[in-house]
């Protein structure tokens, strides 16, 4: 089906656990079907925050200090921003240092040599990068899932924006415009789900895909519209220590964290899955 044609169109939804890596992503259909007419801007809506005190139980073995440097999705910046400031308030004199890109572009500069302490991915793909160059210590543990929504797309006359396809959230674009059955034809590719975000809130596209996550965490800025979770997609988060982490103790602890009760309830509040 074309863009000029009306055709069904998909949503996710979200939460948060934590289970071992399993390799390639995996794709969860809903189970209902809802007919979006053509629609002026996506949505995007603020979700609040856990406010579970952080406990020093949730952190790995041996005592923590320095700085540990995280290298995460930009999907996750405010549930890792809030997950960072209770880590820190757990461990007195740790500081936990957040570099936030595109995946595909965080897994490129691990492999390149880039110091880090934490790799969090928002798709399989990209740490899977990672893992084949070696770069990682141990097993990676998928820790959170999440999903897309996005407007009708039928209308031609809407600017469309969406991840670039190497990018978690392009590839989750990507999955749905094929379940939907619609050829779309976007104005902007961006390296990752804050540029689209950015764009159709400050009215430069009328609609682009993101995460639930980004629709929770923007509300009052843009209208978010329910996709049938039979044409969504779901991206699997996996976490994992950087060989030769600088603060290899302090990676440790914070994955602990992330994986264990205070850091779940943190990623729940923010709208993300249960890893399933």
């Amino acid at each position: 089906m074309d863009a000029g044609s009306e055709a069904d169109v998909p949503r996710l939804s979200a939460r948060a656990g934590a289970r071992s890596w399993r390799g390639p992503r995996r794709r969860h259909p809903a189970l209902f079907t809802v007919v979006c007419a053509a629609i002026a801007a996506l949505v995007l809506a603020a979700c609040s925050s856990s406010t579970s005190t952080p406990s020093a139980s949730s952190s790995g073995s041996g005592k923590v200090s320095g700085t540990v440097v995280v290298f995460a999705a930009t999907s996750l910046t405010d549930a890792f921003n809030k997950i960072g400031a209770q880590f820190e308030k757990a461990h007195p004199g740790v500081t936990v240092k957040f570099n936030y890109n595109g995946s595909s572009s965080l897994a490129t500069s691990i492999t390149q040599g880039a110091p880090a302490d934490v790799f969090a991915s928002a798709a399989p793909a990209n740490m899977k990068t990672v893992t084949d160059a070696g770069d990682a210590a141990g097993t990676p543990q998928v820790f959170t899932r999440n999903t897309g929504e996005i407007m009708d797309l039928a209308n031609p006359a809407i600017k469309v924006a969406v991840c670039a396809p190497e990018v978690p959230c392009g590839a989750v674009a990507t999955a749905i415009f094929k379940n939907a059955g619609v050829t779309v034809k976007p104005v902007s590719e961006e390296t990752n789900v804050g540029g689209v975000v950015t764009k159709v809130t400050l009215g430069e596209v009328d609609a682009g895909i993101v995460y639930v996550t980004d629709v929770k965490e923007s509300e009052g800025k843009a209208i978010g519209v329910p996709i049938p979770a039979s044409q969504n997609d779901i991206t699997e988060y996996p976490i994992a220590q950087v060989k030769g982490a600088p603060n290899a103790t302090g990676a440790k602890a914070f994955i602990s964290y992330v994986l264990g009760p205070d850091g779940q309830k943190v990623l729940a509040s923010f709208g993300f899955l249960p890893p399933g």
